[in-house]
């Protein structure tokens, strides 16, 4: 089953998380993913607000979770650390 990669972000130093966004996607790429949504409008109902939000989707949940703990994809992630706050999740569809 398909699965949907979502990162809520409050970038804290937009310098450092360009660099992160800049190697991020051709990682996700490498792993089958692609963007749906990336940063634009969006409507808070609950929870805490992020104002950066990011939906990729890879053809599995495997795909997804070895994207992310690929050293591709972990090199982005360095320039993440400590230029964002993020909560980032791995759910499986139903389509």
């Amino acid at each position: 089953m398909p699965a949907l990669w979502i990162a809520h972000v409050t970038v804290t130093d937009a310098e450092a998380y360009g660099r992160y966004a800049e190697r991020a996607g051709p990682a996700i790429a490498r792993h089958g993913g692609h963007f749906i949504a990336r940063a634009g409008r969006y409507v808070q109902l609950e929870g805490t607000d992020r104002p950066r939000n990011v939906v990729a989707k890879f053809p599995s949940v495997e795909a997804a979770e070895a994207c992310y703990h690929s050293p591709e994809y972990q090199e982005a992630l360095a320039h993440a650390r400590g230029a964002a706050e993020r909560e980032l999740v791995i759910v499986e569809t139903t389509e």
